[in-house]
This record gives C-alpha cells, structure tokens and sequence, in this order.
C-alpha cells in the first residue's frame, strides 16, 4: 500500500520559514516525479513546486521562485519544501503527490497518489 505522509506545517510570522517533509512507503520513490500542491479552505488547489525522478529538474511558478525550493533524498524516500519569505497568501493545507512526470503537473490529471497534508498558516 503507497503512504504519502507530511509533516513539517505549522503557523509562522509573514517573512519566516518552514520546511515540509514527504515520506514515501509502498511506492518506487525513484521512479516517480513529485510535487507539492497547495489546496485553499475554498477548494482552489494550486501547484507549487514538481521536482523530476532524479532530482536534476525542477519547476515552480513565479509566485514561488526564489522563496521555495524543492529537493528529494532518493535513499530515503522523501521529498522536501524549503519556504522562506514566506507571505500569508502562501496559507493553505500543503500536500505531496507522486506522478509519473512533471509535464502539466499543475492540473494534477497525472497525479497518481496523494498525501493527506500539512498545514502552513502565514499570519500578517
């Protein structure tokens, strides 16, 4: 059975920082891209960050570049999310999620398996 499993949320000042962590069980970590998503109270779900099996490439849109960076450890079979600066529009239940590439990973079709998720609450 794949397990997803977050950790690493909490509340933070705007301007301050947090690292999500992704522990992978039952899945082939090495033969998977992976990506964070952030999801909204209101539903709206947004990808962050997709990261290629290897870890040689990375994506992430603009609102995201240079405050947050993707990394994977393929030994230990977890995913990261370094968020820095971070700002209260950045607020949201932050989840990982395997897929076989990270061509369109913002529309989460490829999306294969998820994680519950994390919490991130950014106050002002």
């Amino acid at each position: 059975q794949v397990r997803l499993l977050e950790s690493g949320g909490g509340v933070v000042e705007a301007g301050g920082s947090l690292r999500l962590s992704c522990t992978s069980t039952g899945l082939n970590f090495k033969d998977y891209a992976m990506a964070w998503f952030r999801q909204t109270p209101g539903g709206e779900r947004k990808g962050v960050s997709c990261i290629s099996d290897s870890g040689d490439d990375t994506f992430a849109p603009d609102s995201v570049k240079g405050r947050f960076t993707i990394s994977r450890d393929n030994v230990k079979n977890t995913l990261y999310l370094q968020m820095d600066s971070l700002q209260p529009g950045d607020t949201g239940l932050y989840k990982c999620a395997a897929l076989p590439f990270c061509i369109d990973y913002s529309t989460a079709y490829y999306v294969g398996h998820w994680g519950q998720g994390t919490q991130v609450t950014v106050s002002s």
